[in-house]
């Protein structure tokens, strides 16, 4: 089995080195770029099982970076930056990173992250209930084979991958408390490491988009516990 490529985004050329060189040793083959133009040269010149990518960049930085991906790739993504602050998290959440990895950080635990992300995104650890291609709940229908949400008036509604993903957690356990640990663990790491606020926030994003014509989302808070989603499902 070819061993998975990992596209390394850093400006830093010593921390590029560095990483690099870390992932050759634990079996990865491995790209560099120093700039968001030389990342997309790469990723057309052939295929990346997963991007290392660096938040502040010259030019393009990361999240702009991402915010492209994400337009037409689901590619798993793993920020790192010297900016640990929430809202950085919050930001690389909202458009569907993997994972967040303040620096300075170790090497072995880039290398578990890494791997714990491919192996989320390669086993198929977000499946949908029996493998159905559509749910339907209070005139709204998603499609998981599409990835697209439609609402009652069939509308399509953009939704970012995490809100996508997390959607689709709930639809697997409708009527059912969820905590807020179980839904990051449920939701092919798209949350990534994110504090109980910054799934709060990707929640609340959940709320709004699934608000219409006056009423309100079937996402209700449970006290101590976590989240509800609130309304019967059909599969097909």
């Amino acid at each position: 089995m070819t061993a998975p490529t990992i596209l390394v985004v850093e400006d830093d050329p010593q921390l590029r080195l560095l990483v690099a060189r870390s992932l050759k040793e634990h079996g990865f083959q491995v790209r560099t770029a120093s700039t968001g133009a030389e990342m997309q040269v790469l990723l057309e010149n052939g295929p990346v099982d997963l991007v290392v990518l660096d938040i502040m960049l010259p030019g393009s930085n990361g999240i702009e970076l991402l915010r492209r991906l994400r337009a037409d790739s689901d590619l798993p993504v793993i920020f790192i930056s010297a900016r640990g602050d929430e809202a950085d998290r919050v930001i690389g959440l909202e458009l569907g990173a993997d994972d967040y990895l303040a620096k300075p950080f170790g090497n072995r635990e880039l290398i578990a992250r890494i791997t714990a992300v491919l192996r989320r995104h390669g086993n198929g650890a977000l499946k949908t209930p029996d493998r159905r291609d559509e749910a339907q709940f209070c005139n709204w229908k998603l499609s998981f084979a599409r990835r697209e949400l439609r609402s009652p008036s069939d509308a399509l509604v953009d939704l970012t991958t995490a809100e996508f993903d997390l959607l689709s957690v709930f639809l697997q356990e409708p009527q059912r408390a969820i905590s807020r640990e179980r839904l990051i663990e449920m939701s092919r790491s798209r949350i990534g490491d994110a504090s109980d606020r910054s799934v709060d926030v990707l929640v609340s994003r959940l709320r709004r988009k699934l608000s219409h014509d006056g009423q309100e989302a079937p996402i209700a808070t449970v006290r101590g516990v976590g989240y509800m989603f609130r309304a019967d499902v059909s599969l097909a």
